[in-house]
């Protein structure tokens, strides 16, 4: 009866260790080791870094993508609305300080050519290179040579005038280079946008099917050549509006100083 017992108990406890044997392996399995793990991490960032560095000196839709390809077409371009923008921009700060000085010698009329003692000596007062003093010698040499056939009053009104439309196409000059940049720079953008259109179209036949790829470069470019002409166009026209309007309160004053002149020489001469 007790080796009875003593047999079964040894059939109990071998079939114990073979149903617990291979848990107890799984579970007590070497793990991989941590440091190989993280050094894995690192590297796969990497990897990722360098990709979108790469993707990013690759940029197929940006300007100095367009640059790079140097197509003639598309530098043509981009050197005729440069040079309109940088025109543009010229023009502007040289009429601009053109109209300071002019205005500056309007308020130096008043204080030094009016509250002078005769003619001659508030001519005197004024600078060589201020338009008013041209106009103020002319008004005197065409009080010393009327005509006969001409009236005195006629004969230095006409020559005030000359004297004034010289002073007004002098100041006028440029103005013009906003006015055409600004009708102009548009339709130079607008022929950039269809060169890269059609370069796109180009490309999806070559290709023979209209992939992402093959489009979003040129229309990208499309896009660049309109932006940059509306770009060069909107300062020229805003500029040029606001010259203009200065232009016009100069030339106010020019005409009033022309007439105040003209009575002054009529009624008390060049005395």
């Amino acid at each position: 009866m007790i080796s009875k017992k003593l047999t079964i108990a040894a059939a109990f406890v071998l079939l114990t260790g073979l149903s617990v044997g291979p848990a107890q392996a799984q579970a007590t399995a070497p793990a991989p080791s941590a440091p190989a793990a993280t050094a894995a991490a690192p590297a796969a960032g990497t990897q990722v870094v360098k990709a979108a560095a790469a993707t990013e000196k690759k940029n197929p839709y940006g300007l100095m993508h367009i640059i790079e390809q140097k197509n003639p077409v598309s530098m043509s371009i981009l050197t005729i609305l440069a040079i309109m923008s940088i025109g543009t921009w010229y023009v502007f700060f040289v009429k601009f300080f053109e109209q300071n000085k002019i205005l500056g010698q309007a308020k130096s009329v008043e204080r030094r050519f009016w509250t002078s003692g005769s003619l001659n000596e508030g001519i005197e007062k004024l600078p060589k290179n201020s338009v008013f003093r041209g106009l103020a010698e002319a008004g005197v040499r065409a009080s010393q040579g009327g005509t006969t056939l001409v009236g005195l009053n006629d004969w230095i009104a006409m020559s005030l005038a000359r004297q004034l439309e010289d002073a007004n196409s002098k100041l006028a000059g440029g103005i013009t280079w906003l006015a055409s940049v600004g009708s102009v720079a548009p339709f130079v953008g607008l022929f950039g946008t269809v060169w890269g259109i059609l370069q796109a179209l180009i490309s999806i036949g070559v290709a023979g099917q209209a992939s992402i790829d093959k489009v979003a470069g040129p229309v990208g470019e499309a896009l660049i050549m309109t932006a940059i002409g509306l770009f060069a166009a909107v300062p020229a026209v805003l500029l040029y509006n606001f010259l203009v309007r200065r232009n016009k309160v100069i030339g106010e004053k020019f005409r009033g100083f022309a007439g105040d002149l003209q009575t002054y020489l009529i009624s008390k001469g060049s005395k």
